[in-house]
């Protein structure tokens, strides 16, 4: 079993909270176990920013998955909640990403780890130095609170619960 493997879910569609909860219990039920949660964060779009702000959490969970199949669960999850892809950076009903698979360090066009986001991502790197400060960027070598403290990001993220 694999510990070192951190998710982020987002949502901006709908009822956001019961969405990130949904996504949680499949999560549980189809990928791993779930070890630890970050508070729930409202973070402003990024990418796309003319868009309703959006809610996040990381999962920090335990997986005998592959980071291929985490990839394919999460992508089957999304699904099964009613995500539909329209554009890159668009509001969604769900999102998942995998930002961390342990030290796994992998490129390719439909997986790259750990996730290219994390360090220029304040709505990234916030929940995730909450639950997991000393855990290191496995390419940057640096800790997540190292990368928090870096950031350039100026999208407001604000810790609600």
């Amino acid at each position: 079993m694999i510990e070192g493997v951190f998710l982020l879910t987002g949502s901006n569609l709908g009822q956001l909270e019961a969405n990130l909860a949904t996504a949680a219990k499949h999560i549980a039920r189809e990928c791993g176990v779930i070890l630890q949660r970050s508070s729930l964060y409202q973070t402003a779009a990024w990418g796309k920013q003319q868009q309703p702000d959006f809610l996040n959490q990381v999962l920090h969970i335990k997986t005998s998955l592959t980071p291929e199949s985490l990839l394919s669960k999460s992508l089957a999850i999304e699904q099964a909640m009613g995500r539909i892809r329209t554009e890159k950076w668009g509001q969604r009903l769900i999102d998942i990403d995998i930002l961390y698979f342990n030290e796994v360090v992998i490129s390719e066009s439909n997986l790259q780890l750990p996730h290219p986001g994390i360090a220029a991502r304040r709505f990234v790197l916030e929940p995730l130095t909450e639950i997991a400060p000393d855990f290191n960027h496995p390419v940057l070598l640096k800790s997540n609170k190292a990368l928090l403290a870096s950031c350039t990001d100026p999208l407001v993220v604000k810790r609600l619960i």
